[in-house]
């Protein structure tokens, strides 16, 4: 493969890194207190989920998600938090693209009609199964450097 400055190794790694930084900033923004003390972002969800076309999504949330608000909580905004670090340092990366896919893809049809946020999904995902494809743990990262998912 020609590229140009970088090897293409090293392009999947600044792909990786990136996508990571994408979800360190999602983490950051978040208002953790208003997420854990007041239940915002899952009453959001939930508000959005009860109004989804597909029951599937509806039925799913309630099963899932409604009975325990608080650590659904914790567990999307940590959730968040590890990928990007896992990503930007390269430890555990195919774990990390694939759990960022799923991820990505959960958001994607929760909010199914919320346009401003699919282009965001989309190519999140996207770049999480080109990152995973191409083995973008190969350069820059600690599984590279302890020897893991060679």
């Amino acid at each position: 493969m020609d590229t140009i400055w970088l090897t293409g190794a090293e392009w999947g790694a600044v792909l990786r890194i990136g996508l990571g930084l994408w979800w360190l900033e999602s983490w950051r923004h978040k208002d953790r207190k208003g997420w854990f003390e007041r239940g915002t972002g899952i009453a959001w969800a939930a508000d959005v989920a009860a109004k989804h076309r597909w029951n599937a999504v509806r039925s799913g949330f309630d099963t899932v998600v409604a009975p325990r608000p608080r650590t659904m909580a914790y567990v999307v905004v940590y959730a968040e938090l590890a990928l990007g670090l896992g990503l930007v340092a390269g430890l555990l990366t195919p774990i990390a693209l694939v759990g960022g896919l799923l991820l990505n893809l959960l958001y994607l049809v929760l909010m199914i009609h919320d346009w401003a946020e699919q282009g965001q999904n989309t190519m999140m995902a996207l770049i999480s199964l080109v990152a995973l494809f191409a083995m973008s743990w190969q350069t820059w990262s600690l599984d590279s450097a302890l020897g893991l998912f060679r």
